[in-house]
């Protein structure tokens, strides 16, 4: 698993098109099909434990929680941060209080965001 920063801190000002206080984090490139769903996981809530069919995106936009890769250990994730998972790794996520993520599926997903550790 690898976790990322697309928090507005981690993003770079949009300069052209006479733009102002405006900030892009960008997120991910990709060249292949690819779907994207959100995902409520509410008070006491878990997404258990599965493989991947695909490589994962995990964008938190809202609360904080927990993930976890094929390790097992659970990484705290809040709003800004991001999880990812390389197809068929085991992974679960869930939150005490509550988390909103955007989840992004394909074959050929390559995160461009900060990269803050890999467990």
């Amino acid at each position: 698993m690898r976790i990322f920063d697309f928090s507005k801190e981690a993003g770079q000002n949009i300069t052209s098109y006479e733009s102002k206080e405006s900030i892009i984090s960008k997120i991910v490139k990709h060249n292949k099909q690819i779907y994207i769903g959100c995902i409520y996981i509410g008070q006491e809530g878990v997404v258990g434990l599965h493989k991947a069919p695909i490589s994962q995106l995990f964008l938190v936009i809202n609360g904080e929680g927990w993930v976890s890769g094929d390790e097992g250990i659970k990484v705290k994730v809040s709003s800004g941060t991001a999880a990812f998972w390389t197809a068929e790794e085991q992974h679960e996520s869930g939150s005490d209080q509550g988390m909103t993520a955007i989840v992004i599926e394909s074959e050929d997903l390559e995160p461009i965001m900060k990269e803050l550790f890999i467990t």
